[in-house]
């Protein structure tokens, strides 16, 4: 079977994701800093059928979040779709404010992360001549929020990458593609606040990834 890795996978649009690939036939591997949170989301998916197993690593720390990955191919053979999307949490920067401290922490969980996660399966992918790399951003990362300044320019890094790696990978099998996100991820909302739940957009993730035409896609 072939097997998706969810890299900051949570109870949200995470499990959504892993439904709709397991559902199609994928194994799942999960990686989170809780490994009391994967347990429960290896039971819930082992209800609906999936085959599923926990790797715990933030993306923070690059080196577990490496073995995880390394630990997540050796246990499904290998690792056929990553999907990045780590959960750093909303601080409240503005711009003027930024400073190399508080920038830090997002690059290190966003940026460095997806690179570090993409070294840990690429090369494979590249040698079998197949796989999807896919990438989730908020809308900061197209157009800025003043008060995300620093989640902002960690996620505008990863994005332009992302598209800079499509552009590089044409021909070898492996794509890769961006998902900025700018609306709320729930089923419900206040008045006037544009959401969707996560099992709407976790569909979007299942045609990009079988048209595997789009760079990018926005979800607004």
């Amino acid at each position: 079977m072939p097997t998706i890795a969810l890299v900051g996978a949570g109870p949200g649009l995470g499990l959504s994701i892993a439904k709709v690939f397991g559902g199609n036939g994928f194994d799942v591997a999960l990686i989170a800093r809780n490994k009391d949170s994967l347990d429960d989301l290896v039971a819930e998916l082992a209800e609906s059928g999936i085959t599923a197993a926990g790797f715990a690593a933030g993306t923070g720390d690059h080196a577990a979040l490496t073995a995880a990955l390394t630990d997540a191919a050796a246990r499904f053979g290998a690792i056929d779709v990553l999907e990045f999307s780590p959960h750093a949490g909303l601080v409240l920067v503005e711009p003027k404010d930024v400073t190399i401290d508080n920038l830090r922490p997002q690059v290190d969980q966003y940026l460095y992360g997806a690179v570090a996660a993409t070294q840990a399966v690429l090369p494979a992918m590249l040698a079998a001549g197949a796989g999807t790399l896919l990438f989730t951003t908020g809308g900061g990362a197209i157009s800025p929020y003043p008060q995300l300044a620093t989640l902002n320019i960690a996620q505008s890094g990863l994005r332009n990458w992302a598209l800079n790696l499509h552009n590089s990978l044409a021909g070898t099998g492996v794509y890769a593609a961006n998902t900025a996100i700018n609306l709320m991820i729930a089923a419900t909302a206040p008045d006037g606040i544009p959401h969707l739940s996560p099992d709407e957009i976790a569909k979007t993730y299942w045609t990009l990834y079988t048209e595997r035409k789009r760079a990018e896609q926005v979800i607004a």
